[in-house]
């Protein structure tokens, strides 16, 4: 079953891409004309929209402003540098995780050696 992913405006177009390739339904911050708008108002729209949202923003990893029960899961990326290769390595590594762990009311903190959950 495809999962459906809002992208801040800070991944790159690969991103989206590589999530649709694996048959995700993706909309993406800027294509919405979210760009510049704060977190919470981004956080908003990918809730509304039943959406997990993709990061590098760290600030979406504060379970206390952003606790995982309260959410339709967040994905904060944590590249080495924010290049596109490592960025999509990153995606990659989750998607593979994605077939056997849900998404729903979970924060993943997606790191090149690891993918910490946080329920």
């Amino acid at each position: 079953m495809p999962t459906r992913f809002k992208l801040d405006e800070n991944l790159p177009r690969n991103a989206e891409v590589l999530l649709q390739q694996a048959g995700h339904d993706v909309h993406t911050v800027l294509v919405e004309q979210l760009g510049g708008n704060p977190d919470p108002r981004v956080f908003d729209a990918s809730q509304a929209e039943v959406r997990v949202l993709v990061t590098f923003d760290l600030d979406f990893s504060d379970i206390r402003i952003y606790p995982p029960a309260n959410h339709h899961g967040i994905w904060v990326l944590r590249p080495h540098t924010q290049s596109i290769e490592n960025t999509l390595a990153l995606l990659r590594s989750a998607l593979r995780i994605l077939k056997d762990e849900p998404v729903q009311r979970r924060l993943w903190i997606i790191e090149p050696e690891r993918v910490r959950i946080h329920e």
